[in-house]
């Protein structure tokens, strides 16, 4: 094998290889570099992991996150140990500089997920699936500084509507007295949306200088969330005895790893499809996928979970749809207007 398709089998997928040796682009190339395909997998591999994390610690007195967390990680990267094995998948070998610059984003990774678990644990589901929202406007903005993006007023529109979205949802969320339930939850939320945004941004901008494939970046973003779980756990969780049996039960304790092992091996899915959504798309559509993902989610958390229903509540998950749809029309006016002015006069 010469060294230049050696390079290519190291650093690029099979799909990738054959594309820079010059050969004829196969219709699972075209599939791979898909923008609705990659969406497509996007959200159903973010609800199937949604509804497996919630069957982990539901039903249960779970509170070891940053463990549950760890343990997907580490079952992610023997699921994708496994596929380069059996030369399913390729991703390139381990390399400390590169670690040492991927770092930060593993570290925004991890306060990312921190951050969102404690905004859940005080915000009930439809008011922080409606907040997450506010994450769109940080990634618009932070493309314009970073990446030459541009804020259309229709654009513009849809941040609006999305804001509006949400103080009608502060207004919703209510007590069973009928008292507006103004918590620390909101400024656990805003510490998201902030550390969300920088993920996304700080991915998009090291994907472009280190020329990641999907699965390179799954691999330095599970490989390095690791060892930040696993002493964060540590650090932050009680490890005490009545602590561990209360998580691990003895009449459970079985399903309950099967559980976690299950929820770890769908992370596969959620991993790739979110590296490959931001790479073949752009990290505000990402968001926007994400955002509009959850709406079904904020409407099952009326139905099926203890949170306030009311007109407030209701009318928020709506404008925050007619939100994602007003956005959708301007990204693709967008791309029509900028298509037009790259043809040739």
């Amino acid at each position: 094998m010469s060294q230049e398709k050696q390079d290519v089998s190291i650093n690029s997928s099979p799909v990738a290889a054959a594309a820079a040796l010059g050969q004829q682009p196969s219709q699972l190339a075209r599939v791979v570099n898909s923008g609705p395909v990659s969406i497509l997998c996007y959200c159903a591999s973010s609800i199937l992991m949604t509804t497996t994390n919630k069957y982990v610690v539901s039903g249960h007195h779970f509170n070891l996150n940053f463990f549950l967390l760890a343990i997907q990680s580490i079952v992610c990267l023997i699921a994708i140990a496994t596929l380069k094995f059996f030369g399913v998948i390729t991703y390139r070998q381990f390399n400390a500089n590169e670690a040492k610059k991927w770092s930060p984003i593993a570290f925004l990774l991890v306060l990312m997920i921190y951050t969102s678990s404690k905004a859940l644990k005080y915000l009930a589901i439809p008011i922080y699936t409606i907040f997450k929202n506010l994450t769109i406007i940080l990634i618009a903005y932070g493309e314009v500084l970073w990446f030459g993006g541009e804020v259309t007023p229709m654009a513009l529109g849809s941040f609006v509507l999305m804001v509006l979205s949400s103080i009608i949802a502060t207004y919703g969320d209510t007590d069973a007295s009928g008292s507006m339930n103004f918590n620390v939850g909101y400024f656990w939320m805003a510490l998201n949306c902030f550390s969300s945004a920088s993920f996304v941004l700080f991915m998009r901008k090291r994907i472009k200088l280190t020329n990641f494939k999907d699965f390179d970046t799954m691999y330095y973003n599970n490989l390095l969330s690791i060892p930040i779980l696993l002493v964060s756990s540590l650090l932050l969780e009680d490890w005490s005895s009545a602590n561990l049996d209360l998580n691990f039960p003895p009449a459970s304790r079985v399903s309950v790893w099967l559980a976690m092992i299950i929820s770890g091996a769908t992370s596969v899915g959620i991993s790739y499809c979110s590296g490959w959504c931001i790479r073949v798309t752009s990290s505000t559509t990402y968001s926007m996928v994400g955002a509009l993902n959850k709406l079904p989610i904020a409407l099952s958390g009326l139905i099926f979970f203890d949170a306030p229903i009311n007109f407030f509540s209701i009318s928020s998950i709506f404008v925050g749809f007619s939100a994602g749809l007003v956005y959708v029309v301007a990204k693709q006016k967008q791309k029509e207007m900028q298509a037009k002015q790259e043809l040739p006069k």
